[in-house]
């Protein structure tokens, strides 16, 4: 703690009283509002005020609390199951009690892993490295999941499909319950595909990375291999690359590259996504698409060994190419 810690405020929230308690000192800071309150701020806030957030102008500057990827953190064990979707906190602590989670703390070797089990709800794990198994289920533990899905045909992408199953199906039950402070749980997709398009589907619980790869001002290049019912002629490739106007939207839509690769089948890569965008501006040039298959987001291409219907975690370097060209 800080000598001078009446400047600092901590992440929570402050009752009014507090705050012109905090105030009545004449050598306190100036005073901003946040919302319907007011906080104090600190123009230079002290170098080892660790654990601390302060409020500059109404944001939070960045606290050590944001850096729990590069830094050892521990978690109580049912605070870890509930952060991963396994239940609420209540049902957590009854799994531990009940002998159901074995716990594997550091490995050097992936066969090598020697897992304990752990019943008491309240114990503090490292989580670097932390691995569960949870009824007989392994479970690596990640602050925010980063989810790619192979989308099969014939599946929807919503939480309440209308007619053919939803895409969320394919995924373990913790991927779809984990706390998010939305009211919706679990992963949510970044955009959607058509329930006969198949390939890549980005699946995350982090708002910033949905909004970084769906937002048109991000230019997230997007490849989709189109097969069309007519033959492709140049002259419908020069269109797409100079611009089409699609049937209720005057913007003209043009693709970002447009490579023919046989008679009936073409490489289309787009930088934003309208609703139909790709059979509409197939349409706009005098042909119709057949099939359509997402092969391609940023810098990372769609792992041959990744089975439709399947999906897997993105590690570090493929965030990284997801997001070099964003």
């Amino acid at each position: 703690m800080p000598d001078d810690h009446s400047k600092l405020v901590p992440l929570l929230p402050i009752p009014n009283r507090t705050v012109k308690r905090l105030c009545a000192d004449d050598s306190a800071g100036s005073r901003v509002k946040v919302g319907h309150r007011q906080a104090l701020i600190a123009p230079n806030p002290p170098s080892n005020s660790k654990g601390w957030g302060v409020l500059r102008y109404g944001f939070r500057i960045k606290s050590y609390f944001s850096s729990i990827c590069s830094e050892t953190f521990s978690m109580l064990l049912q605070d870890i199951l509930y952060s991963q979707g396994f239940g609420t906190r209540r049902v957590c602590a009854g799994l531990i009690q009940q002998g159901r989670v074995e716990i594997c703390e550091s490995f050097a070797d992936q066969a090598a892993k020697e897992y304990s089990v752990c019943t008491t709800a309240t114990t503090e794990f490292d989580l670097d490295q932390l691995s569960l198994r949870v009824q007989g289920i392994e479970w690596k533990f990640y602050p925010k999941a980063y989810i790619l899905l192979n989308k099969p045909t014939g599946t929807e992408c919503s939480q309440k499909p209308s007619t053919y199953p939803s895409v969320y199906s394919l995924l373990p039950s913790p991927l779809r319950h984990r706390p998010t402070k939305s009211a919706i749980q679990g992963v949510q997709a970044v955009g959607r595909l058509d329930q006969d398009t198949t390939g890549m589907l980005l699946l995350s619980d982090d708002g910033q990375f949905i909004h970084r790869m769906s937002s048109p001002k991000k230019h997230v290049a997007k490849v989709y291999q189109v097969t069309t019912k007519h033959p492709i002629d140049p002259a419908q490739v020069a269109k797409l690359m100079a611009g089409v106007v699609l049937d209720d939207d005057p913007v003209i839509v043009k693709a970002a590259a447009c490579v023919s690769v046989e008679s009936h089948r073409l490489d289309l890569t787009l930088t934003e996504g309208k609703y139909h965008q790709v059979k509409r501006m197939l349409a706009a040039v005098g042909n119709r698409v057949e099939s359509l298959h997402r092969s391609r987001i940023g810098n990372m291409n769609l792992p041959d060994d990744l089975a439709p219907g399947k999906w897997r975690w993105l590690d570090e370097a493929d965030l990284q190419l997801l997001t070099m060209s964003s």
